[in-house]
């Protein structure tokens, strides 16, 4: 029997996975960067499974490095126990900066 998951544990370990994905050129997580505009966690049509839904940005629409982050957050989010399909919309609107930043990805850089 496999086991079941809640709805908020996937949406917990979900954002822990995307804390391990860190943005190649500041060397601080995705989540904390503040380049995650919106998190949907869904019932999947299978029992006790969820589809995610992340909507997210780059700091910069010229990143070079977009797909790469985008198909490293993907692969963090399929990576969550529960979790049966994942979405990522990549937007440049609103634009990042750096007044979404966690206080202590401020830190981490020096800003505070």
């Amino acid at each position: 029997m496999s086991k079941k998951y809640s709805k908020v544990e996937v949406q917990k370990d979900l954002i822990r996975a995307l804390k391990q994905v860190f943005d190649p050129e500041i060397s601080v997580n995705i989540y904390d960067l503040g380049l995650i505009y919106e998190i949907k966690v869904t019932e999947s049509q299978e029992e006790d499974l969820y589809n995610i839904y992340i909507k997210m940005t780059m700091t910069s629409p010229t990143c070079p490095l977009a797909d790469d982050l985008v198909a490293d957050v993907e692969r963090a989010a399929r990576d969550v126990p529960g979790v049966k399909g994942v979405k990522i919309e990549l937007t440049f609107e609103p634009a990042w900066d750096d007044s979404r930043m966690s206080e202590e990805a401020k830190l981490e850089l020096g800003l505070l």
